[in-house]
């Protein structure tokens, strides 16, 4: 499949000196399906951010489609537009991303930068909140919903701009179960011709949603393989802090089995 994204060397460090991205090298193509996985603070937002075009790296190259990203390019407005079509970000806080008066006007943002026909438009938008589950709400105030509910309604306001690249930051971060289940659902029946990438580290939903995992770990790539070989392989999980070890005792004897860190509310 065509290559998407080629990353060489990425370096990337915060203004403290902090360093988030140590030269990661990786390659996604169309069509495939990435989990990015690590503890919080090991670099998987913050990469989110690099593929996005919200940041730049310090050393290394980023490219898209053959075209390296820089801010300089990014001020070019042909390529700014195609690149904003082609790529969405969905933040791990809906908030951050959730800005106007309706669910409406919230979704349909995205296809009035596109210049569609005002027939498009409208036809995208319930659409995408149909598919979504949330048509009953494009009247409502988005920061009025739960947490589940704005989760869908920022979904659907990059879905509806049918990208190339969906990036998903911690997508089930803070939900209730069923949240959380509708969310995994809605990405498995996410057209199959997309690239997806998600950054979390619930192991729980990593096999449903990601044929092929990155393990991160304070801004490196560590391990990378198929999704369901990373989660086989639990002296890794357990080394890179996205396990651990409970031990139990019964009587005089001691065991141990692996178990799952909850979830943070923040990384970079």
């Amino acid at each position: 499949m065509p290559e998407i994204f080629d990353l060489r060397e990425v370096s990337y460090r915060y203004d403290q000196g902090v360093t988030a991205l140590d030269r990661v090298t990786l390659q996604i193509h169309q069509g495939e399906r990435i989990a990015l996985l690590g503890a919080n603070g090991s670099g998987k937002s913050t990469l989110l951010r690099i593929l996005d075009a919200l940041y730049f790296a310090e050393s290394g190259t980023v490219s898209f489609n053959g075209s390296v990203l820089s801010e300089a390019l990014l001020r070019d407005d042909a390529f700014r537009f195609v690149f904003r079509s082609r790529v969405g970000l969905v933040f791990q806080n809906a908030d951050v991303q959730l800005f106007n008066p309706t669910v409406f006007d919230e979704v349909a943002f995205g296809p009035l930068q596109l210049r569609l026909s005002k027939d498009e438009i409208p036809r995208r938008v319930m659409q995408a909140l149909e598919s979504m589950g949330i048509a009953h709400l494009k009247d409502r105030a988005p920061h009025r919903l739960s947490g589940g509910e704005k989760k869908r309604v920022a979904l659907a306001s990059v879905l509806v701009m049918e990208p190339q690249v969906v990036l998903l930051d911690e997508p089930t971060s803070g939900l209730d179960p069923r949240s959380q289940s509708q969310i995994i659902d809605l990405l498995q029946n996410y057209s199959d011709k997309k690239t997806v990438i998600t950054a979390t580290h619930d192991l729980n939903m990593v096999e449903d949603i990601a044929d092929h995992c990155y393990i991160l770990e304070q801004g490196r790539i560590v391990s990378s393989g198929a999704t369901t070989d990373i989660l086989q392989d639990l002296p890794l999980l357990e080394r890179t802090n996205l396990i651990h070890a409970h031990r139990h005792r019964h009587g005089s004897l001691v065991h141990t089995h692996p178990h799952q860190h909850g979830h943070g509310q923040h990384e970079h």
